[in-house]
Order: C-alpha cells, then sequence, then structure tokens
C-alpha cells in the first residue's frame, strides 16, 4: 500500500494564493489561474484563496490602515491574504489555522519570493492580531470591507432587493453546500442517500417536488472521484437551483406527468374529425449555452430527445462531450453563436428551447468568489443587451406552440424581471404567454419572502422564465 502524500508546507500554499489573488485583482478568474498549478497544490490553493475573496474588502482596507504606502503587488498579495485568513471568523466556525503558525508561514512565504519583506510583513500581522478588534471594527465602517463587495455591487443588490439586501450580502460570504444530481435512468435519490449511509457519509434528499426526488445535500463537500458511483454516471455536481432547468422546460417541474414535453409531438389536425394519427417523435430541444454540460445532460436524464448542444467555445464544448461520455447519454454537439442560427440552424424549428444565458453569475457569488471583484458595474448593461439579442434570436427557431426557457444564475433585476418584461412587450400582446409556474427570481435565502422573489434554502440565486410561443 503506498504511503500517504505529505501535505504540501502552509508557506508554499500562501505563496501561490498570493499569486492567484494578485491575478484575480488584476482581471483573470480563478478558473484559469487554479488550472495551470502542479496538482498536489490545487486543492489547497483553492480552499485557501476562496476564504481570502470572501473577506477581500476587509483585508484591503485593514492593509490601508496599517501600510498606507502600497507595497509591491507581490507583497501586498501576500499581506492582504494573510490578513483575510487571521480575519475573525463567523460563530460557529473555528479559524482554519492558529495566529502564530499563519504569520510564522507568510513570513516564510515572504522570505521566499521577496526576502526584504519578510521583515515588513511580519511586523503588519503581528500589529493585525494584537489589534485585531479595534482595526476590525473600524474596517467595517467603509461598506467594502463590511460586506467584502465593490461598492457599485452592493449599491445595485440593495436598489433590487431593499428589504433583504442586507442577509443576500451576508449570505455570499458562506460556503455553499455541495448538492448532488441523482441519475434517475441508473437510481433514485432515497436509494442513492441510504447508499451514502451506509458508507458513513451523511446526506438528504431534497424534498421540493420541482427537483423530482433526484436531488441530494450533502454534509460535508467531498473530492467528486470519492463519490460513490460518480464515475459510472449514477450522479453529478449540480446545484439544486440548477436542477430546476431541465424539469421545467419539459413540463415535469409542477407535479404532473403532462402535458411533458418528453411524450413526443402531437399529430396536426388535416380538415374535420381527430387529429391524424402518426409516430411519436423525440421532441427536438435546443440548449442554446451548454457549456459544461450540466443541464444538457439532465434532460437527456429525465428524457429521450432530438437535443442539440449549442455554445460558442470549442474547447467548453468538448466538457459538454465528456460529461455526456461519463453518463453514456448523447446529444448533436454544435459550435456557434446563439445570437446569429444563420451560422449553424439546420431550418427544423425546435420544440422547446433552454437559454441558460451569460450574465454576471451575481447569484453564486458564494460558489465563485472571484466574481464579485471580476465584475464591473457597466458589465450588468453590457451582459444584458448580449442576453436581449439571444432572446431574439432565438425566438425565431423556436416552433409555434413551443416553450423557452429563460435562466441566468444573477440575483440582478436586469438580467432576470426587467429583461423578460422587456421582451414580452416588445413581441406584443398574442405572440408569447408567461407561465404563471415560472419560479422568476429565486434567492440564496432560508427565511426570505420579499415579493417578486422564492427563496430556497440550500440553493444558488437563480432567475426562471418559461415563456411559450402563442
Amino acid at each position: 500500500m503506498p504511503a500517504p502524500t505529505a501535505s504540501p508546507p502552509l508557506a508554499r500554499l500562501l505563496e501561490h494564493t498570493a499569486d492567484a489573488v494578485q491575478a484575480v485583482r488584476g482581471g483573470r478568474s480563478l478558473a484559469d489561474v487554479l488550472p495551470a498549478l502542479p496538482a498536489e497544490l490545487r486543492p489547497g490553493v483553492q480552499a485557501l484563496a476562496f476564504d481570502v475573496l470572501r473577506r477581500l474588502g476587509g483585508a484591503l482596507e485593514v492593509r490601508a490602515r496599517l501600510a498606507p504606502k502600497t507595497p509591491p503587488p507581490a507583497v501586498d498579495a501576500l499581506l492582504v491574504s494573510a490578513l483575510a485568513l487571521l480575519w475573525p471568523p463567523l460563530p460557529g466556525r473555528p479559524a482554519p489555522y492558529a495566529d502564530h503558525t499563519l504569520v510564522d508561514q507568510a513570513v516564510h512565504a515572504a522570505r521566499a519570493r521577496t526576502p526584504a519583506a519578510a521583515g515588513f510583513v511580519n511586523a503588519v500581522l503581528r500589529r493585525f492580531v494584537r489589534e485585531r478588534d479595534a482595526l476590525v471594527a473600524a474596517a467595517r465602517c467603509a461598506p467594502v470591507a463590511a460586506w467584502d463587495h465593490p461598492l457599485w455591487w452592493i449599491e445595485k443588490v440593495r436598489r433590487d432587493w431593499p428589504a433583504s439586501w442586507e442577509r443576500l450580502l451576508r449570505a455570499a460570504g458562506e460556503r455553499p453546500p455541495m448538492t448532488l444530481r441523482v441519475n434517475r435512468r441508473r437510481t433514485s435519490g432515497d436509494a442513492y442517500v441510504q447508499h451514502l449511509a451506509s458508507l458513513g457519509i451523511g446526506a438528504q434528499r431534497l424534498a421540493d417536488p420541482a427537483l423530482l426526488g433526484q436531488a441530494v445535500v450533502l454534509a460535508e463537500p467531498r473530492p467528486v472521484l470519492q463519490l460513490p458511483g460518480f464515475a459510472e454516471g449514477e450522479v453529478s455536481v449540480q446545484d439544486a437551483a440548477a436542477q430546476l432547468a431541465a424539469p421545467l422546460l419539459l413540463g415535469l417541474a409542477h407535479g404532473a406527468n403532462g402535458p411533458a414535453l418528453a411524450d413526443g409531438a402531437t399529430a396536426p389536425t388535416l380538415g374535420r374529425g381527430a387529429p391524424t394519427p402518426v409516430p411519436a417523435r423525440r421532441a427536438r430541444v435546443l440548449d442554446a449555452c451548454a457549456a459544461p454540460g450540466g443541464k444538457t445532460a439532465h434532460l437527456l436524464e429525465l428524457a429521450d430527445l432530438d437535443l442539440w448542444a449549442l455554445d460558442v467555445d470549442a474547447l467548453r464544448l468538448a466538457r459538454v462531450q465528456d460529461n455526456l461520455k461519463r453518463l453514456q447519454l448523447q446529444a448533436t454537439l454544435k459550435v456557434g453563436d446563439a445570437r446569429q442560427p444563420g451560422a449553424w440552424w439546420d431550418g427544423r424549428p425546435f420544440d422547446a428551447i433552454l437559454l441558460d444565458a451569460p450574465c454576471t453569475a451575481s447569484g453564486i457569488v458564494r460558489r465563485h468568489p472571484d466574481v464579485r471583484w471580476l465584475r464591473r458595474a457597466d458589465d450588468v448593461r453590457r451582459l444584458a443587451e448580449g442576453q436581449a439579442q439571444m432572446l431574439e434570436a432565438l425566438w425565431t427557431v423556436l416552433a409555434p406552440g413551443g416553450r423557452l426557457l429563460y435562466a441566468t444564475c444573477s440575483i440582478f433585476r436586469d438580467e432576470g424581471e426587467h429583461r423578460i418584461d422587456a421582451f414580452l412587450q416588445r413581441l406584443g400582446a398574442g405572440a408569447a404567454r408567461l407561465d404563471p409556474r415560472s419560479p422568476g427570481h429565486l434567492l440564496p435565502l432560508a427565511d426570505n419572502r420579499e415579493e417578486g422573489a422564492r427563496a430556497e434554502p440550500v440553493a444558488d440565486g437563480f432567475f426562471y422564465a418559461l415563456i411559450e410561443k402563442t
């Protein structure tokens, strides 16, 4: 039996964490940065970088107070990272490291990268530990430090959700649950939970009937390759809010078996009398922004479909193929821009379209804490324009009587309610019908019932609108 691999030294992890934080502050996402790291460092650096980015606003404010003259970028990134990791932990959650350990290892990291700065880093961190309560209290007078989001983001959330904005911003600093989607073609949610229990893994199935009994939340996150049945296609990792897309589009999300798109197309009426019998056919469905393929796979787990998976990025589309291969599912993969159907459409209308449109990802910042620091205020307008263009273009390839599900992983109304209201007004009365059972905005809060939104206690923030082409 091979000997267990030793964990990398904390000082080395801190070096690479500082590099990752510096890259995010420079405009690069962690999704671009982390894959370039050695495999043995990646999990530790990701965990530390996530914690730093959830406390970055406060750490930047404290660093400015303790060192008003900004240090060189590499030193600043290490200092800010260490300050964030020394930040008072949330109630009931232990600190990741003892203060003296973190300070010592941060100094070691500084000595390895910029030896001349080691003494400076040591002095600043030790002062922070001594005066932590007073420094944190003073820093929190600044909104960016109090809420660990850019000021424009804070103001936008406050305008969109005046009764819930504080809880939304606070929830964005929490660690998200790990939610699984059980493959209904292989097993049931209850059976999988029982299997996990037999292995000593805590989990529970979510009771929302719209999730079809297939959503399971783990008591503690774990690497996907340690999930029983993952390699065999029994389960996938997918947030509960994202798991609503496929049932909504197929007409299965409301506890009914019909009218389900998966039942096939109805026959046309020819003259008088009953419809002419025709052979059942598979519904023709488009997943318009498919990568990385979670919703594509979910649709195929629930129904036999003639499904096209479209994405503008060929490399990201390859991830869709990888997911389908693991789950032993098949779809037609197309590289193309959803805003330009003429370049990829074959002229045959689709019975249903899923448009999970590119957005600010403001609903999933607890899962991707770098997003809040990467976005700029103007991104909301720019992305909303792209969403409008996609809606307009895809409407032309939807069959009469067909349905389009518009989705964004955003809590901003400009990317949800406002976007759909503008689209329906442009179409005019009689051209489209918004399904009254459309969820609308889902907020990642357990106890919120603010007007215009539904609360999902363990789910990310999302928006859904199901529109029928009348």
